[in-house]
């Protein structure tokens, strides 16, 4: 959400009326990196022990399997807690390999890609 004293930096104006946004914009400048900040304060206590996060890429990791619903339990409360939403259409469960930016993850690895530049 944006700050109330915010609203008026992303306000425009049609025939009918003005109108403000009240969530954030990704067009605006600064805003990735300003999400970014957010998540790694939110997500803090997890980073690196249960969870990775890179902008909007989060992958919730556990070192053995009977932990992984009590992984998953514990990451989804912390949006809840700051009542942000989650897109169902972009998340995948119990899948057995993946891309997140810069790596491939197996069940039984985390592999550097290549760099493209």
């Amino acid at each position: 959400m944006l700050a109330p004293k915010d609203h008026k930096r992303v306000s425009f104006i049609t025939s009918d009326d003005t109108f403000c946004y009240i969530a954030m914009l990704f067009e605006l400048k600064n805003t990735g990196a300003t999400y970014q900040r957010l998540v790694d304060k939110i997500f803090r206590p997890n980073l690196g022990r249960n969870m990775e996060v890179y902008v909007d890429d989060m992958l919730v990791k556990s070192k053995e399997a009977h932990y992984h619903v009590g992984d998953l339990d514990e990451t989804f409360a912390v949006p809840k807690k700051y009542r942000l939403k989650l897109n169902p259409g972009k998340c995948a469960f119990g899948v057995n390999r993946g891309h997140f930016p810069g790596f491939m993850v197996t069940l039984s690895r985390l592999t550097q890609t290549k760099s493209t530049s």
